[in-house]
This record gives structure tokens, C-alpha cells and sequence, in this order.
């Protein structure tokens, strides 16, 4: 097993594109990056602590490859936007990757500058790439929210505009 880190803005939107792929084991919402030991939601929100929001996954190499963790990361996010994503502003809603290995970095680093050479966008892509760092799991409400508290979350999502900008920018 190994791991991958993804900062997509809000965690919550982040696990449900990957939850169901084969050889995903987990998938754990919480914070990374940060100068505050064992922060809170209440903290992290604030943008005081350096913390990104974020999704932890263990999955299995060999049935779904890190390449296609990628992939569907890239998807669930607008590259373009380093204020945060869609309605969550702040620099703890901002898009990185955090890699676990070498090989993860060069491969995060791979596919971000073929994104870049695609033309899909017009702006640069600022997606960080960062070395993991001590990650916290977030607080228990927050873990499968999605199906803890399903017309929130939607209602949520809706909101965010998070879905009609992958409508768009993605489904081409």
C-alpha cells in the first residue's frame, strides 16, 4: 500500500471522485502543511495555521496506479486558481499535491507540465507539488460527510460550483 495527499479545496468534495476506484483502501480528510501541531477545523479555517485542507489516500499500486490517482486529481480542480478553489478561499483551500516518495514527485511534477503544454487552459498552472508533510486527520464529523450528511453536502457541492466548472473545462 501507499500513499497519496490531494488539496482540492474543500476535503469533503475530494473523496467522492476516489472512493470507489479499485484498490483504493482509504481515504481520510485532513490538514497538512502547516506550523500548528494537532490543529483544529475552527484553526484551519482561519488560514492562520499554513494547513491545506486535504484528503489522504491509501491505495494499492498495482490495481489503480498513482498515474490514475493523478488523473482523476487534476479533474476535480481548477490548476489555474492558487486563492483556493471555487467558493473556499484562503490559502487552505488551495491546490497541491503532496508526493511520499521521489517517484511520486516526478510524476506529479510530469503530469502537471503536461497539463500545461495541453492548452486546456489559458492561465499557468499553479498547482503546488510539495513533499508530504505530518498529516492530521480531520475531525470525526468530517470524515464521509458526504454520507453522514447527504442534502448538505449537496446542497454544498451546488453551491461551490465546483461541478459546472468541471462541466466545462474538463469535459472536452
Amino acid at each position: 500500500m501507499e500513499k497519496a495527499t490531494f488539496a482540492g479545496g474543500c476535503f469533503w468534495c475530494m473523496v467522492t471522485p476516489f472512493e470507489e476506484q479499485p484498490g483504493i483502501e482509504s481515504i481520510v480528510s485532513g490538514y497538512t502543511g502547516g506550523h500548528v501541531d494537532d490543529p483544529t477545523y475552527e484553526q484551519v479555517k482561519t488560514g492562520t495555521t499554513g494547513h491545506y485542507e486535504v484528503v489522504e489516500i491509501t491505495f494499492n499500486p498495482s490495481l489503480f496506479a498513482y498515474e490514475r490517482l493523478l488523473e482523476l486529481y487534476w479533474i476535480q480542480t481548477d490548476p489555474t486558481d492558487d486563492g483556493g478553489q471555487f467558493q473556499d478561499r484562503g490559502s487552505q483551500y488551495a491546490p497541491a499535491i503532496f508526493y511520499h516518495s521521489e517517484e511520486q514527485r516526478v510524476k506529479a511534477e510530469q503530469s502537471r507540465d503536461e497539463l500545461a503544454a495541453s492548452g486546456r487552459f489559458k492561465d499557468p498552472i499553479v498547482t503546488k507539488i510539495l513533499p508530504a508533510d505530518t498529516f492530521y486527520p480531520a475531525e470525526e464529523y468530517h470524515q464521509d460527510f458526504h454520507k453522514k450528511n447527504p442534502d448538505h453536502y449537496k446542497a454544498d457541492r451546488k453551491k461551490s460550483g465546483r461541478d459546472a466548472f468541471i462541466d466545462v473545462a474538463w469535459q472536452s
